[in-house]
């Protein structure tokens, strides 16, 4: 112990001996020593000379550390304090005291040497995480906190040990259900280390419900306005999500998405945000963008894209967008997410074209974003921002794209406020190069693959100055594309020429009309062959580049509409001025330069400084599309041109033929699937009919049954009842069996009352029917109007009478019944007189009762003989309603010919008076020619006031005529 209290700094006497031999000593101690006390002072003192004494104790003490994680597990004190001391060698987390300046790189390579050491036995690894597991706080804090270090020196190789050991990732995401904050704190830190660049460990984590826990952690802490472990949380949900499908479907499918509307509410007073709020929620920004990522599959983006709409997530960022008093460096990451969110989707897209700034008067979010990207006094970055938003509204966009252009059209320009169209030929002809090449390359969004807008922009025309006509949009680009070097402008002139080259070489692009117009200038080829010509700098050689370009797309789209710039002359004229090979060599310049192959790697524009932006994402494409086919046409001959101008004809002609037969096939598709529904219906009803077929097979079954039954048991009831009681019995029987049948009787009676009334009813339909029809041949217009009613009334005949006939049928059924139950009700009486004749006591009252039952019988069969009577007179009145319908029909088919021949005559007249007016009009033109005057029919009847009066019966009676015609 003396040794000990030497090495914690008690008094001792003689020369100190040096660290590495304290080390060795204590090294010796730890291995050596039997009592558990002597080998936990030896762990504790070497954990305080470990930050000192860094590589000797990582040398000399490793190997014993890792024997005491082994051995000495029981106790917790130990194990922390070896625990600590791993955690002091391999880290490189050192205090900026302790370092010294020139030693940063002997730091790391010392902690990725003992790393290497630690996990050379995999071991090592697994004793670890089982040590992780304890609940212990001395054990489980610095096993968290030296697993994370081993992550950030050997991240790989450790990550491999772990994917392999058996639960290894589940035990490392139970830390972040521990109750104490600093484990749940440091267990994140240790994910974010454990799942960086590793989609197998990432999909685990994911599938251990990790989204859950993070967004529950994320919302304790207060959301954006939390501290540290938020951003912690952020980094590793960043972690988990990029660049993973998997876990960003599963991200979305767990409605996870939903649970970030909470983290973009923002109040009015947006002032004094704290440091720690922006980076969390410049973080939270990032992940939505994470998931709509334009690399990400289309499907993927879109589902999510959409999942942000119907959430409401789209609109808090829009009102994140409108809102004042947000930071700089946030309004310009919002900028950038709501592009992405909209990128492509029109549901989205239509929305954010409907948002409007909150100033007076309102104005949609669009305009006030381009009138900041077009404000030389904006931050570079916001103003890319806003240039990357305008992009994806218009992408796949033809609706928004047509929205934009119409705003320069001449029909649609509003001089009272201020529109996109104006904003964007503001930019493209203001002295600040970045406004050009801004303006420029959104413009040539608005035209992307639209030729239907390319065609309708040749129509706008700019006021250049006062007291000069109108020139068009595409002359007054050329013209400021000719000045070049003579207009002042802030910044570079070839960012400029640039922007301009690249509208142009996207509105001439499939679009032959535009080309034509392009030509109709003269100055223009000149113009464009004198720059590919000449030998420039470095600078100018990307603008000689895409004037080959434009002169490219202006021979390939060429319809040889004019004369003196037909397709053949052009490369005549490449041939003479500047050579096939120059002019294929200048067109490669684009492809080659740095800043070609930058812009083509992603859509967002991200330039370090203003000079480096030149080129477009989507212009890039257009490059790769066109450069070699350009390159094939200038070496083309005529013969071949008119042989790929025939294939071209050929090949529409063949489209034509097959988008007709893909047509027939869709209709006859449609009428497949139409036939395939309706044999699905057939076949359901018809098992529908089956069973109830079968269901009414089986009741009627059932009845027989039961038929049956009660037949066998009135025959045995007849047998055996022999006494008195059962005898009386069975005549109540009988008697509850008559009165039920009066009762029914008197039934059937009301019901024939209610018949008798309705057809005396249809008797007096009918006469009136007849007595109107006597009425019909007065007029043509009566005639007309009698016989839609006869016909109402002979279609109501008809139905009513239907339903007659189908009532007396029923009846006749009931009355059948009934006679079939008196019937067997008379012989139950049969049988049982001998059964009453035994007793003289009874004898009487049977008597009673049968001359009763014989009554009965005698009023049940007079009242069916009138049931049949009536019957009998209800068929004959159907018979006699029938034939008036019969004789109505008749009537009706005589009047509709009559009102056919009525028609045809006025038909006739009308031609008639037509002639006449044509002569008349004839007659009165010649005698005006002739010097006759003749008086119109205008002056005549305002004239002759008098002739009128005097004639007015005529008038009137005319003018009758006419409107009866009319009505007919």
């Amino acid at each position: 112990m003396n040794f000990l209290r030497g090495v914690m700094g008690g008094p001792s006497a003689g020369p100190q001996p040096s660290g590495a031999d304290t080390i060795q000593k204590l090294c010796d101690r730890v291995a050596s020593s039997t009592l558990l006390d002597d080998r936990r002072d030896a762990v504790r003192a070497l954990k305080s000379l470990s930050k000192k004494y860094r590589l000797e104790v990582g040398i000399q003490a490793m190997e014993h550390l890792i024997h005491v994680l082994q051995t000495d597990r029981s106790d917790s004190e130990i194990i922390g304090y070896a625990l600590d001391t791993l955690y002091n060698v391999i880290s490189n987390d050192l205090e900026e005291e302790e370092q010294e300046e020139n030693s940063a790189k002997q730091v790391d390579d010392l902690g990725s040497q003992f790393t290497e050491i630690f996990i050379k036995q995999q071991e090592n690894v697994t004793l670890l995480l089982t040590l992780v597991e304890e609940f212990d706080f001395h054990v489980r804090w610095p096993g968290v906190k030296l697993l994370t270090s081993l992550l950030k020196q050997q991240g790989p190789q450790v990550q491999q040990i772990i994917l392999v050991s058996p639960m290894g990732v589940s035990r490392l995401m139970d830390l972040l259900a521990d109750s104490r904050e600093v484990i749940r704190n440091d267990g994140v830190l240790l994910l974010q280390q454990l799942t960086k660049s590793n989609a197998a460990i990432q999909k685990i984590v994911a599938f251990e419900n990790a989204f859950e826990r993070l967004l529950d952690i994320i919302t304790e802490e207060g959301n954006s306005d939390g501290g540290i472990v938020v951003e912690d949380c952020l980094l590793l949900l960043q972690n988990l999500l990029k660049n993973n499908n998997s876990n960003q479907n599963f991200f979305k499918e767990g409605s996870y998405i939903q649970r970030m509307k909470p983290w973009f509410e923002v109040g009015d007073d947006n002032c004094g945000w704290s440091a720690q709020k922006v980076t969390n929620l410049h973080l939270m920004l990032q992940l939505v963008r994470v998931l709509v990522s334009p690399t990400n599959p289309p499907g993927a983006t879109s589902s999510c894209q959409k999942a942000m709409f119907h959430c409401g997530l789209l609109q808090q960022l829009c009102t994140i967008l409108m809102a004042t008093g947000v930071p700089a460096d946030i309004l310009t990451e919002t900028i950038n997410t709501v592009s992405e969110v909209i990128r492509g989707c029109q549901t989205n897209q239509d929305y954010f074209a409907s948002v409007n700034a909150p100033s007076n008067p309102p104005r949609p979010a669009i305009v006030v974003l381009l009138m900041s990207m077009v404000n030389e006094r904006q931050p570079f970055v916001l103003r890319c921002a806003v240039l990357y938003c305008f992009q994806c509204f218009l992408y796949k966009n033809q609706k928004g794209q047509g929205e934009i252009v119409s705003t320069l059209l001449p029909s649609t320009i509003d001089g009272n406020s201020v529109s996109a169209g104006q904003l964007l030929c503001g930019g493209l002809f203001s002295t600040d190069s970045l406004s050009n090449w801004c303006a420029a390359v959104a413009l040539a969004h608005a035209l992307q693959e639209n030729a239907t807008l390319k065609e309708q922009l040749l129509r706008v025309q700019l006021a250049t100055s006062i007291g000069n006509p109108p020139v068009s949009l595409l002359q007054q680009c050329t013209n400021i594309l000719s000045q070049g070097d003579k207009i002042d402008r802030r910044g570079s002139k070839v960012q400029t020429r640039v922007g301009l080259l690249m509208l142009l070489c996207t509105w001439l692009s499939n679009c032959s009309i535009a080309v034509t117009h392009f030509l109709h200038n003269p100055a223009n080829v000149p113009f464009l062959t004198g720059q590919i010509a000449e030998n420039l700098g470095e600078e100018e050689q990307l603008v000689q580049g895409l004037c080959a370009l434009l002169l490219g797309i202006s021979i390939y789209y060429n319809d040889n509409s004019l004369e003196n710039y037909r397709k053949e002359k052009l490369k005549q004229l490449i041939e003479k001025r500047i050579g096939r090979e120059n002019f294929i060599e200048k067109l490669g310049f684009i492809s080659k330069h740095e800043l070609y192959s930058r812009a083509a790697q992603k859509p967002q524009p991200s330039f370090s400084s203003p000079d480096h932006m030149m080129f477009d994402h989507e212009f890039t494409k257009l490059v790769k599309e066109l450069e070699g086919v350009i390159s094939k046409a200038i070496y083309k001959s005529s013969e071949e041109d008119k042989k790929e101008e025939e294939v071209k004809k050929t090949l529409e002609q063949h489209d034509n033929i097959v988008t007709h037969y893909k047509k027939v096939i869709r209709e006859q598709d449609q009428e497949l699937e139409e036939l395939k529904q309706q044999i699905n219906t057939l076949t359901s009803q018809n098992e529908q009919l089956q069973a109830t077929v079968t269901q009414q097979v089986s009741q009627i079954q059932q009845h027989k049954d039961q038929y049956n039954l009660l037949k066998v048991q009135l025959g045995k009831d007849t047998q055996h009842h022999n006494s008195h009681g059962d005898t009386l019995q069975m005549n109540g029987i009988q008697t509850e069996e008559v009165s039920k049948l009066k009762e029914e009787l008197e039934e059937w009676k009301n019901k024939h009352e209610l018949l008798q009334g309705q057809l005396k009813e249809k008797d007096s339909v009918i006469e009136k029917l007849s007595s109107s029809q006597l009425e019909m041949g007065t007029t043509e217009q009566a005639s007309h109007i009698s016989k839609f009613g006869g016909l109402e009334h002979s279609n109501e005949l008809q139905k009513e009478l239907e339903m007659l006939r189908s009532q007396i049928q029923l009846q006749s059924a009931e009355i059948s019944k009934l006679q079939i139950e008196n019937q067997k009700l008379q012989a139950m009486n049969a049988t049982a007189d001998p059964v009453l004749g035994d007793s003289g006591a009874t004898a009487a009252t049977s008597s009673e009762l049968e001359g009763r039952l014989e009554q009965e019988i005698k009023e049940l069969k007079s009242e069916i003989k009138a049931l049949s009577e009536e019957k009998e007179s209800l068929k004959q009145q159907l018979d006699s309603s029938s034939s008036t319908v019969a004789i109505l029909q008749d009537e009706k088919s005589k009047l509709q010919r009559e009102v056919a021949e009525s028609k045809k005559e006025q038909d006739d007249l009308l031609v008639l008076l037509a002639d006449q007016d044509q002569k008349i009009s004839a007659l009165k033109i010649k005698l005006k020619d002739l010097g006759v005057p003749v008086e119109d029919e205008d002056d005549t009847e305002s004239g002759d006031q008098g002739d009128e009066d005097e004639d007015g019966d005529e008038e009137e009676q005319d003018e009758n005529a006419v409107v009866c015609y009319h009505e007919n």
